[in-house]
């Protein structure tokens, strides 16, 4: 007959669980993900604040050129050079500002109501703006230098506040 041993006799050890797995360090491929994520948003951080930083220095440049124009004036006083300098300046600053594509083809009275939506009032399509787009047309021009150099300041301040806003 077959006789059951005494199982406190036999020399068996308990059952024992492994440890239990640790959530550090992990893995490399965790590693590999935390990098790429790290990378991707530096790259994003950088992309968006130098569009921003561009976009700003267009800005500063665009008051140099502002100073440039109004020390020329004051020299020689010419109500036509001023005008198209001031025009050729606004053009500049949208192009390089706002979309290029929506910008660069408008002219005559779109563009000049382009450029009222950054002024309070309709300085450029009813007031002292309109010369911007009369004035390369006629021999000589009559207007107030000061009141359309300071709509022009103005409107790069109001630009200048939107941009750094976004």
């Amino acid at each position: 007959m077959n006789a059951q041993p005494d199982t406190e006799q036999l020399p068996l050890r308990d059952i024992h669980l492994p440890d239990a797995i640790s959530w550090w360090p992990p893995a490399s491929g965790w590693w590999i993900l935390f990098l790429i994520i790290l990378l991707l948003i530096a790259g994003a951080v950088y992309f968006f604040k130098r569009k921003k930083d561009y976009r700003y220095s267009s800005l500063y440049l665009a008051r140099q050129e502002l100073e440039k124009i109004k020390n020329d004036y004051q020299s020689d006083s010419n109500n036509l050079q001023l005008a198209q300098n001031l025009s050729v300046l606004l053009r500049r600053i949208c192009i390089s500002v706002f979309d290029r594509n929506k910008t660069a083809s408008m002219t005559g009275k779109e563009w000049l109501q382009f450029l009222d939506e950054y002024i309070d009032n309709r300085e450029f399509s009813q007031g002292i703006g309109s010369v911007l787009i009369t004035a390369p047309y006629q021999a000589t021009v009559n207007f107030d230098h000061d009141e359309l150099l300071s709509l022009v300041t103005n409107w790069i301040g109001r630009v200048e506040k939107e941009v750094s806003n976004k």
